[in-house]
């Protein structure tokens, strides 16, 4: 299989409000740059958004490093927490319904496609693939404004 090493990043402006994803792709020495963004939208959707897309662009079964400075996302895969509510009909732990359940069920298929490893950064920091994600959403949460 081949490894691909993806970096992704969501940004809001206001939560809910503006938001934009940014992703990053890496293969054999190229890479690729999606983004995208919504008029009314909040920060987790974006983060989920981000890695939805950058997973919907590989045409086979990869190996995934995933880099993510979204615990939310990192730890709810990660740590199998999204199953867990899933299989308690969209109820978390604390027996409130999970959020975003509808990005949730599309993450859910596209990581079972792949061997994924999730890597979770610090954001604003020394990594400059999460960086250049975050500046790819934040310019496309801007242009909602």
């Amino acid at each position: 299989m081949k490894t691909v090493t993806i970096y992704t990043d969501g940004a809001c402006s206001g939560n809910p409000g503006p938001g934009g994803w940014g992703a990053i792709l890496e293969w054999n020495g190229i890479e690729k740059e999606i983004s995208g963004g919504e008029a009314e939208t909040t920060n987790n959707r974006m983060e989920l958004t981000g890695v939805i897309r950058a997973l919907s662009m590989l045409k086979e079964a990869c190996i995934v490093e995933l880099y993510s400075d979204s615990k939310y996302v990192i730890d709810a895969l990660e740590k199998g927490w999204v199953y867990g509510w899933k299989k308690k009909g969209w109820i978390k732990s604390d027996k409130k319904p999970a959020l975003n359940v509808d990005l949730w069920e599309q993450l859910l298929i596209l990581v079972a496609k792949h061997d994924v490893r999730y890597h979770w950064v610090k954001g604003h920091a020394a990594n400059p693939k999460n960086n250049r994600c975050d500046e790819l959403a934040v310019a496309e949460s801007r242009k909602f404004l």
